[in-house]
């Protein structure tokens, strides 16, 4: 047993699953990540927007309450013990963001006058200058005695227009950033992509499966030479209904060429054996002087003749074998192609009773050079022309006619023939296979048009039918130019 037959095999519906799964958990742990910063980024500025806004309204508070009560003094001394009424504990209980900003009122020096957190573990009774000094309503600053990154909203209080002092709000990053439910719902949204992307491709992955599966089957039914197989044809994929379409199609056509194979065996064996029969059946009759003189030497002739068709394909046959294994070695040559085809026109004339048929003959304006096999090149048009003279049955008309194209040379060969069936002209080029009007009238193994085409393509070129009808047959031959 081969290395390759004991390589551990998977299904189809494991290998796409496992690997969709790795793919979908790198793809959902980036996509987690990258909405964590894009969570975290946007809930520190949506805080941050909220603070500064919670700044502007305790300052406008402070002014209000300045304007309204002259006797109230909005910016406390140091040693003055009074809170603002309200002024945090208001702000504290409307706000509702899962944290809990220090809030500072200070003179404009940067001085601490008044904060929500009296316990706050600060020993600097000012402001950080960083703070004071930025023209920024928010700065980042850190404190010297804490290595946590602090952000500060400022907002200035005025009274008739002269500042003298500011609301300060601070909270570290840490606090700002800080979040829990969020997470938890990334996480359960991540978890349920993760388990709908798992089952989809489960179940798409199946879905693929079973078809091939079922062509696999369908593979060793013919394998073991079983053609009557059935595949479903409700497949919606269009790659994967032309797959189990064309295996169908290829069984099908197995089945007719293994029908076929048959009956031209039996048809190639009925030809080799008539011959044969027919000379032992004379030679029997000279043997036993069931005839004398005269008749005895036309039974001699006959089966010379007998002798000389059996000779015939049994060359056919070697001709075809050789040229199948490329045994034949091909021998180019430069021809001027109207020469050469005039001269093979004028051979085979010469070589056949053409009396009652018409040959015509229309060449290039120019001389164009080929490089060709002269002998191959030779056998094709004997077979197309002979084909051509029994189809018109002995009487018509043959037209060969030469054009060109940049790279090709095309030689068409027409007759006025019955034609060739529509059900046989994919056929014609099948080894062995003659066609019901040939069958019974014209003796022979079938292989004339199958190694004219092989010879064809041993010159670089091809031979394939144009067109047949009722009235006219066209078959051309291509040979690429030098």
């Amino acid at each position: 047993m081969s290395n390759h037959d004991k390589e551990k095999r998977i299904s189809l519906t494991q290998y796409w699953t496992s690997r969709y799964l790795l793919t979908l958990c790198i793809g959902l742990t980036i996509v987690a990540f990258l909405s964590a910063i894009w969570i975290r980024h946007t809930t520190l500025q949506n805080r941050l927007d909220m603070l500064e806004f919670m700044g502007e309204e305790i300052s406008n508070r402070l002014e209000e309450n300045t304007i309204n009560n002259p006797s109230i003094r909005p910016i406390k001394g140091p040693n003055e013990d009074k809170e603002n009424p309200g002024v945090f504990r208001d702000r504290e209980r409307f706000m509702d963001m899962g944290i809990n900003p220090t809030i500072y009122i200070v003179d404009t020096e940067g001085n601490i006058l008044s904060m929500n957190h009296p316990k706050e573990p600060l020993n600097e009774q000012t402001i950080p200058k960083t703070v004071m000094a930025s023209k920024s309503d928010i700065v980042k600053f850190k404190y010297d005695n804490s290595a946590q990154l602090y952000y500060a909203i400022k907002k200035k209080i005025e009274i008739d227009n002269k500042t003298v002092g500011y609301i300060v709000i601070s909270e570290t990053k840490e606090n700002l950033t800080h979040l829990n439910q969020e997470y938890s719902q990334l996480a359960i949204m991540i978890g349920c992509l993760a388990l709908l992307g798992v089952g989809a491709i489960y179940f798409l992955s199946r879905r693929l499966a079973k078809p091939i599966k079922d062509v696999a089957y369908a593979a060793k039914q013919v394998q073991e030479g079983n053609y009557n197989i059935e595949l479903p044809d409700n497949t919606k994929e269009e790659e994967v209904y032309e797959l189990v379409h064309s295996f169908k199609e290829m069984a099908t056509r197995l089945q007719q060429l293994e029908a076929m194979r048959t009956e031209l065996l039996a048809g190639v064996t009925h030809e080799l054996k008539t011959p044969v029969t027919s000379i032992s059946g004379l030679l029997q009759a000279i043997q036993d002087e069931v005839v004398e003189g005269n008749t005895q030497k036309e039974f001699i002739q006959m089966a010379v003749n007998e002798t000389t068709k059996l000779k015939t394909m049994v060359g056919d046959l070697l001709a075809f074998n050789s040229f199948s294994v490329n045994a034949i070695p091909v021998k180019f040559e430069t021809f001027e192609i109207n020469q050469i085809l005039e001269e093979t026109l004028m051979q085979w004339e010469l070589t056949q009773d053409t009396e009652d048929v018409e040959l015509t003959f229309v060449k290039l304006p120019e001389p164009r050079e080929v490089e060709i096999d002269f002998i191959r090149f030779q056998q094709i048009f004997t077979n197309l022309f002979t084909n051509a003279k029994q189809a018109m049955n002995g009487f018509g008309k043959i037209s060969v006619t030469l054009s060109e194209t940049a790279e090709d040379l095309f030689i068409r060969v027409a007759d006025t023939g019955k034609g060739i069936p529509d059900e046989e002209q994919t056929l014609i080029f099948e080894r062995f296979y003659r066609g019901e009007n040939k069958k019974y009238a014209v003796r022979g193994l079938g292989l004339g048009l199958p190694l004219s085409k092989m010879m064809a393509q041993s010159i670089h070129g091809d031979l394939r039918l144009v067109h047949s009808t009722k009235n006219s047959t066209v078959f051309e031959l291509r040979i690429p130019k030098q």
